[in-house]
């Protein structure tokens, strides 16, 4: 037998949803959230029956039992960071089950005590003891605790404590930064504790309106029982013809049991939010954190013990509760003493044994002597603020972060550490930069002045130490703090001291930076590649090129500053070259022409084209008629007169384009870029060398001069 699970089907196609989707759908969380705001909502318009509403009046108990249980024993405050929204919708519940039960006593409180639910009765009757006055006093005594005690206190303590967290959050952010830019933690922990800070800062701003939640709550009770009181009285007397008395009693009863079944949720609800604010900077549920914290001083629990002792002895006093907790907190501070006893001989131990003499230092190995830093940046003594800063900024090791991480993102692999020293040798206010422990660059930095210089390459008109700046060899003027202003208002670039050096050190490392791929970089390039480019690497490593090849091809390429980013494009490239030669070379070449987009766009000028110089066919015919050697063993070998010859011309041309505002690259044919470039890398280092085979097709091209 089939059973249909489908709903019946309208003409029109429109279908019943079936009991299973429905049960799916309310099941889901997001569904049944809104399934109950939306029934709490419902019973702020519509009627409830006297059974449901003990159903109801169950549920909001039980929910504030558990919201009061879930805050005790959480470790932090930003494990229950749900709970404003939490503190709304039970506030929502309350107010919602007050204006139902306010319904029923109201229209049904002359019938007697049970109107309103056994709940209300129940509670009705058990505080009352059979004397509404009693009732009266113990709900106004419970609505002062919650009102005045517990809501305001806990709203105080959310108001400060989302104060201080919004003024503490600068602060952390620059520890978080100081400790990632130290290396103490890497990224990936500064994000999660910036992530944490982010979350505390919304939770106790949370908090600070969401108190306001309980203290609305704690006034509304209020008013509400007092409209009861006087609406039932006025009703049962003039509607119902019951006497004073019974119409008193009746709704009396009703509204302090009604009251009671709020304000207990509500008093619970409070003290929750009372303990969960309270916790903050407590680490640990709140049984453990209270015993660790108050039996940690026996002196307090041995005085408590003395004192509840004195008062069993005094005459009238009852002996047996008080000897009984002198006894306890005695035990308590003996017990506490000795475990503290025991801790500080512990500390003790640990002192004695990290102040001990250190056994004789061995013998440090020869082969640490043979250990080089890669990067190293000495200063003089007059410059170890830039690293050390009083005021707690470390600007220099900042810039040399962001640097490594540009170079990183524009050559395509992670530089070496960048070690920064004094050198007592050097001139106070001198630096050197070394790689590989050879010096590749010096400069002078004056901390606490400004390096101005002017745009068109002129003198500095403002007064102040002249220098030349040590990257591009420009005038340049080191000027007074003051003075910046000044010379910004004139508009002259001005730079600060770490500014200088980081420029310095980034070019000095582009220049330098094929030296700096090692073996051991280029093996972790190809093993971190997707999984489909490492076939290729399988296919051609060793059986058609090593690793090494592979590396001296990407060294030509960074030599002249081509970006090895893209290893996937340029290892096809090298792929299809080793078939038909094994010189890195010319492997170099045509990975070159592979990379023609990338070449071009890097130097394409602001106005979307190509500037480039070409070379005549004459002096093309010249460079190849010089090669000598066969095979990939050719060799540029022109005469010293007819380079002197080159090296003027193409001096004057790139004079005559820096004249128009161009910046071009010098175009060659494919056969005579590489020998070109040996003789233009010598005086013009900076400057490129195309072959046509290296420009895109969809590039732009604009001839500004010819060689």
């Amino acid at each position: 037998m089939v059973t249909d699970t489908t709903g019946p089907s309208s003409p029109s196609g429109f279908r019943f949803p079936t009991f299973t989707e429905v049960k799916s759908a309310v099941l889901r969380g997001d569904v049944g959230l809104a399934i109950g705001i939306m029934a709490i909502l419902v019973v702020l318009i519509l009627p409830l029956p006297a059974v449901l509403l003990d159903v109801f009046l169950a549920f909001s108990i039980i929910f504030s039992i558990l919201i009061l249980m879930t805050a005790l024993f959480i470790q932090t405050p930003l494990e229950f960071s749900s709970f404003p929204t939490v503190l709304l919708i039970a506030t929502m519940l309350r107010l919602a089950l007050n204006l139902a039960s306010t319904r029923l006593i109201l229209a049904g409180g002359h019938e007697g005590t049970h109107a309103a639910g056994h709940v209300i009765e129940a509670f009705g009757n058990f505080v009352m003891g059979g004397n509404f006055v009693i009732g009266v006093i113990v709900f106004a005594i419970l609505v002062i605790v919650n009102f005045i005690v517990i809501t305001k206190g806990s709203g105080r303590i959310a108001e400060v404590a989302a104060r201080f967290t919004l003024d503490a959050m600068p602060g952390k952010q620059m520890a978080i930064d100081a400790d990632l830019s130290a290396g103490l933690i890497n990224e990936s922990e500064a994000r999660d504790r910036r992530r944490k800070l982010e979350e505390e800062s919304a939770f106790f701003g949370a908090m600070d309106g969401a108190s306001k939640f309980v203290r609305g709550d704690a006034i509304a009770g209020l008013l509400i029982t007092f409209i009861n009181i006087i609406g039932g009285i006025v009703i049962g007397v003039l509607q119902m013809d019951l006497s004073l008395a019974e119409a008193g009693h009746s709704y009396t009863v009703l509204t302090v049991g009604d009251g009671l079944v709020s304000q207990i949720p509500a008093l619970i609800v409070s003290t929750a939010a009372g303990l969960l604010v309270s916790k903050a900077g407590v680490s640990g549920a709140a049984d453990k954190a209270l015993v660790s914290q108050l039996s940690g001083y026996p002196n307090a629990l041995g005085m408590s013990s003395a004192v509840m002792g004195i008062l069993a002895l005094l005459p009238g006093m009852p002996m047996l509760p008080f000897l009984s907790l002198s006894i306890g907190a005695g035990f308590m501070a003996f017990y506490a003493a000795r475990n503290n006893l025991q801790a500080r001989e512990e500390v003790t131990a640990a002192k004695a044994a990290a102040d001990a003499p250190p056994p004789e230092p061995s013998e440090e190995p020869i082969q640490s002597a043979l250990k080089m830093d890669d990067l190293r940046v000495e200063l003089g003594y007059g410059l170890l603020p830039l690293i050390n800063d009083p005021t707690g900024g470390d600007r220099l090791s900042e810039q040399i972060k962001a640097l490594r991480r540009q170079i990183a993102s524009e050559m395509g692999f992670v530089m070496p550490p960048v070690r920064l020293l004094d050198n007592v040798q050097l001139a106070a206010n001198d630096y050197v930069v070394k790689i590989k422990e050879v010096e590749a660059g010096r400069g002078q930095l004056f901390p606490g002045q400004f390096m101005v210089m002017d745009p068109m390459g002129g003198k500095v008109a403002i007064p102040g130490t002249q220098t030349t700046e040590p990257t591009f060899g420009l005038p340049a003027t080191w000027v007074e703090a003051r003075l910046r202003e000044e010379a910004a208002i004139r508009g002259y670039t001005v730079v600060d001291p770490a500014t200088v050096l980081s420029t310095h050190l980034s070019e000095t490392l582009k220049s330098n930076v094929a030296e700096l791929l090692s073996y051991a970089d280029v093996k972790k390039l190809l093993a971190d590649l997707p999984a489909e480019q490492a076939r290729l690497v399988d296919d051609i490593v060793p059986s058609q090129i090593s690793v090494s090849g592979i590396q001296r091809v990407l060294q030509q390429l960074l030599q002249e500053r081509i970006s090895i980013r893209d290893l996937s494009t340029i290892l096809e490239g090298i792929a299809e070259a080793v078939g038909h030669s094994r010189s890195t070379q010319m492997i170099a070449e045509h990975v070159r022409a592979r990379l023609a987009r990338q070449i071009c766009a890097q130097h394409t000028a602001p106005g979307g084209y190509l500037p480039l110089i070409s070379l005549s066919p004459a002096w093309e015919q010249a460079f190849l008629e010089s090669l000598v050697g066969d095979g990939d063993d050719k060799r540029l070998a022109m005469a010293p007169s007819k380079l002197q010859e080159f090296v003027i011309l193409v001096r004057d041309g790139f004079e005559d384009a820096a004249r128009k505002g161009e910046l071009p690259v010098l175009m060659t044919s494919p056969l005579a870029r590489p020998y070109v470039r040996s003789i233009v890398e010598r005086f013009r280092a900076h400057t490129t060398v195309m072959s046509q085979a290296e420009v895109h097709p969809r590039v732009r091209l604009k001839t500004v001069g010819q060689i």
